[in-house]
């Protein structure tokens, strides 16, 4: 894995939101990020990860730490200068959140932070889209890709943010992705596929249009409604998530990504795998923050 660790505040506010006064909040600190909580939970999952980050020597400790309990072989690279990035995440009543982002370390994340020796061992690279929004991130996925390409070994995107697809570009993002030249499986969401392909379609639609762009897998994630594969153009079929009452949907996707992942390692076909994924973030919802408990 290569991506963003953050520090996740978490305020969890059954009301709305008051502008100009108070909202009563049951608040938590926990170790966050898409990249983490993805190899956070492919390693609750079974499978063995590695994940290169960037982190603030502020809290490097805390955030290893974490990692090492969860499973992951962390690769931190320690910046002196930078916090830790941080992400204030406002979560409703019910379950939905917003994030407030700051990238800080997370953002300088790139080549010079690479090692060839990073994928001894490796059986799939897994990059989150956050990196690709920066252009020393950009620099990095170019340089891991090609390294990647160049042993043989599977690369996975997860395109991670709608609004940041925004502000980027769709189409940009999508030349960014064939550039790359290596990509075999696509991890978006419903709002993330709608910004890459048409804002009105519905989930076979957008589906079908980015498998068929991209001509790779592509696993739409669909919250409760669990998830829709396609390939090359042609939806292969739904994959129905277990029920599941939220309590904080942050990092679920994430949970998906991470359950699909191991399984597609552990030699599981797309339909199966992206099963693993659904229990993983049903699994997810249930508990306060973006890691497994």
């Amino acid at each position: 894995m290569v991506g963003d660790l953050v520090t996740d505040v978490v305020a969890l506010h059954a009301e709305p939101l008051a502008p100009d006064t108070d909202t009563t909040a049951r608040t938590a600190i926990r170790p966050g990020g898409s990249a983490a909580n993805t190899a956070a939970w492919a390693a609750r999952a079974g499978a063995r990860v590695r994940l290169l980050a960037r982190v603030g020597a502020d809290s490097a400790d805390w955030h290893r730490e974490a990692l090492v309990r969860g499973g992951v072989e962390p690769c931190l690279r320690v910046d002196p200068e930078r916090p830790t990035a941080v992400v204030i995440d406002l979560v409703d009543g019910a379950g939905e959140r917003t994030f407030v982002t700051d990238r800080g370390a997370s953002g300088a994340l790139g080549p010079a932070d690479w090692e060839a020796s990073l994928l001894d061992g490796v059986g799939r690279l897994h990059l989150s889209g956050y990196l690709l929004f920066g252009a020393d991130g950009r620099a990095l996925a170019a340089v891991a890709v090609a390294a990647a390409r160049a042993r043989g070994i599977g690369v996975s995107v997860d395109p991670a943010s709608s609004g940041f697809l925004n502000e980027f570009g769709p189409d940009r993002f999508l030349a960014l992705l064939a550039s790359l030249g290596g990509v075999d499986l696509l991890l978006p969401n419903f709002d993330e596929a709608r910004v890459l392909t048409v804002p009105s379609a519905d989930p076979p639609a957008a589906a079908r249009a980015l498998s068929a762009h991209c001509g790779c897998l592509v696993a739409l994630k669909l919250g409760a409604a669990g998830a829709l594969l396609a390939e090359h153009g042609e939806v292969l079929g739904p994959v129905q998530a277990p029920a599941a009452v939220p309590l904080d949907s942050t990092g679920a996707g994430d949970a998906f990504a991470g359950g699909l992942l191991a399984a597609l390692l552990d030699g599981a076909e797309p339909s199966a795998a992206a099963a693993a994924g659904c229990r993983l973030g049903a699994a997810a919802v249930v508990a306060v923050g973006g890691r497994p408990g």
